[in-house]
């Protein structure tokens, strides 16, 4: 599994994340989810999980074919939206909608293909909304930008489509912690391409607010940052950490506050099909800010 999402709910954890087997060129296959009973007395139980249950499958006629990636679930007024990047018949990569009434699925689609920018090449879009008002978090690709972007834009409150037009949150190279891709011999990379993936949004509790996102570091190591809004707002500016949040070879990372009322950061690692696996880091927060806990 790439790009875990865990949804507590009930006293279940609910694990997406993306589970092609070859997610990267095969026909999509759909989506899985697997589910934890939550543990008792305090104790976060997140080694033992039910399934996969199939939570997604494409209808006939379905607009995507591959690239089935990162799906997220957020619970948006009366329904369940899983956020997930498809990779279009006839177009660009982007961040799609589906809907269901349970948690765990079944999920239709909802949006009528990618809600990001159809001449934009994107994936990786969140959900945050701010003071009622939702918006899209997404990244325009390098493969397209060169300098990785997150951008943001309002959606329409039925969440189907952009309200207006995406703005640039930063770029990966504004990371210090953030480096170049490295030249390969079976793909042209253009000088000065830094990646953007997984951008999830966190609410501090002293009312700021982070975006954690993944890019890659100089010795080539997958790993998560964080940026912090100087405005405690969607809007910025950002200002970005000097060392990443966790820099062992894994990434594509959100937050989740167990059962127990402990923070874990969700993230697969390594960064390397086929084998990657989501795990769960425990997190501390202080200061506006998360840091892991250290052991003892």
């Amino acid at each position: 599994m790439r790009d875990p999402f865990v949804f507590v709910e009930d006293g279940c954890y609910y694990l997406f994340g993306s589970t092609d087997k070859d997610i990267w060129k095969s026909a999509g296959v759909g989506f899985d989810v697997y589910r934890s009973a939550g543990g008792l007395d305090g104790f976060d139980d997140l080694d033992d999980f039910e399934g996969p249950f199939p939570t997604f499958r494409p209808p006939p006629h379905f607009w995507s074919d591959k690239n089935f990636w990162a799906p997220e679930v957020h619970k948006y007024q009366d329904a369940y939206y899983m956020f997930a990047t498809f990779k279009p018949k006839n177009g660009r990569r982007g961040t799609a909608v589906l809907r269901s009434a349970a948690v765990a699925g079944p999920y239709e689609p909802y949006s009528a293909g990618p809600v990001t920018p159809s001449e934009w090449e994107c994936l990786d879009g969140t959900l945050f909304v701010e003071e009622g008002v939702p918006y899209l978090v997404f990244c325009h690709e390098w493969v397209q930008a060169v300098d990785g972007e997150i951008c943001a834009a309002r959606l329409n409150p039925d969440l189907r489509a952009l309200a207006d037009r995406p703005v640039t949150l930063f770029h990966a190279s504004d990371a210090p912690w953030a480096a170049p891709l490295k030249s390969r011999p079976d793909k042209v990379i253009p000088p000065g391409s830094y990646v953007t993936d997984g951008p999830f949004l966190w609410k501090t509790a002293d009312g700021g607010l982070l975006l954690l996102w993944s890019s890659f570091g100089e010795d080539g190591a997958y790993r998560i940052g964080t940026a912090k809004s100087e405005s405690g707002t969607i809007r910025g500016p950002w200002r970005q950490s000097r060392q990443p949040l966790y820099a062992a070879d894994g990434g594509h990372g959100m937050v989740f506050r167990a059962l127990s009322g402990r923070l874990y950061l969700a993230i697969h690692t390594p960064n390397k099909t086929p084998d990657e696996r989501p795990i769960f880091v425990e997190l501390v927060e202080g200061g506006g800010e998360l840091r892991i806990r250290s052991e003892g």
